[in-house]
């Protein structure tokens, strides 16, 4: 017997998901969020204040979302009342994208060793500790399994110069992903870190030199080119598809292959 496939174009037909970390139409959040639309998801989306909101919200127009909600995990309630009108208006969640990260200026662009506390901590708790967080309110809405994702990078596995103390954020956020994917697996909620290569977003303005790292990972990488927002988007949606239900817990990399080389 021949066996039917599914119309890749409906494959995400009925799903629900939510999509944090849209800054601009720049943001790999933004990638991923067109990749679900076009499979045929229903999105969520957030903003982070009201000077960013004037550029999201065409931008979420655009992938017809009912849900538009500002969110700063900074803001004590706000991840809480996103989930709450999540649970009221859909009663279910089968994706998240966590595409967030912060770190202040004084802690990033000084030495690790040097990090004061707050600025630790604020790091920590932006870039590792709101994805902890988002996975636990969403795995009631999850009664039927889904999928849970985060972005990091390279310089959790290997010194990257200038990237400091978020190296150490990621490392920590890639230990979470492993953990959940554990503790969640058991309900079909799978768990993965995307990783994608140097791009140019607003997140990575704040890091110094960073054309010169991009020009290192167009030279070095096999594929000698750099990755785009919607290369990560359509690997990304391609886990959140039932062909990919036994894939979780690890971390992909989306970089040209640029972390194969020494």
């Amino acid at each position: 017997m021949i066996p039917e496939f599914p119309d890749a174009k409906v494959a995400l037909k009925g799903k629900k998901g939510l999509i944090v970390g849209i800054a601009n139409d720049q943001s790999i959040a933004w990638g991923c969020a067109k990749a679900f639309r076009a499979l045929g998801a229903d999105l969520a989306v957030t903003y982070l204040n009201e000077r960013a909101k004037k550029h999201v919200e065409p931008l979420a127009q655009g992938l017809k979302s009912p849900i538009f909600m500002p969110l700063d995990v900074m803001v004590e309630g706000q991840v809480e009342q996103v989930f709450e009108r999540i649970a009221k208006e859909w009663g279910q969640l089968d994706f998240l994208l966590h595409s967030i990260a912060f770190s202040p200026k004084e802690a990033l662009h000084g030495r690790v060793v040097d990090v004061g506390r707050d600025g630790f901590l604020k790091t920590m708790d932006v870039s590792c500790w709101s994805f902890m967080r988002m996975a636990h309110l969403a795995e009631p809405l999850m009664k039927k399994g889904g999928t849970i994702f985060t972005m990091t990078y390279y310089g959790s596995q290997m010194v990257v110069e200038n990237y400091n103390v978020m190296g150490v954020a990621k490392a920590a956020l890639e230990a979470a992903v492993r953990y959940l994917a554990a503790e969640l697996g058991p309900k079909g909620i799978r768990v993965h870190a995307i990783s994608p290569g140097p791009l140019a977003t607003r997140a990575a303005s704040g890091i110094p030199d960073f054309d010169e790292l991009m020009d290192k990972a167009q030279s070095k990488a096999p594929t000698r080119s750099l990755v785009s927002i919607d290369d990560v988007g359509n690997a990304t949606a391609f886990l959140a598809l039932d062909g990919a239900k036994l894939i979780t817990g690890g971390v992909l990399y989306i970089d040209g292959g640029y972390h194969i080389i020494d």
